[in-house]
């Protein structure tokens, strides 16, 4: 496959996959209230070819990733729609940490030149 057909290839698959649906689900209907699941969508990829490290005629590759993160959802009422985040709870440590960490170490770096 050249260059040119794997490049094709890629944004053919990525047209494909480019669909709302990607980022807002399906609606459903729960007790009055219509749901709809949002997420973030985010791709990635690359490709390459060049000649062989012998010499010998050429090589290619490529790759792609995609990512899904739900963020939330929509509801939606006869009165009102809002936006309900869905809470990380893991993340909201993990930068519970990290504050934790630099306030301690900007405390003992004050310290040390007090001295």
């Amino acid at each position: 496959m050249s260059e040119q057909e794997l490049v094709a290839s890629i944004a053919d698959r990525l047209k494909a996959s480019g669909d709302v649906k990607v980022v807002f689900g399906e609606p459903q209907v729960i007790e009055g209230k219509t749901i709809v699941p949002v997420a973030s969508v985010a791709y990635a990829f690359g490709g390459g070819s060049g000649p062989s490290p012998q010499g010998q005629g050429e090589g290619g590759g490529g790759g792609g990733a995609l990512r899904v993160k739900p963020l939330g959802v929509l509801e939606i009422t006869a009165g009102q729609t809002r936006f309900v985040p869905i809470v990380d709870a893991t993340r909201l440590a993990m930068m519970g940490i990290m504050a934790s960490v630099c306030i301690v170490f900007m405390l003992t770096r004050a310290l040390r030149k007090r001295r």
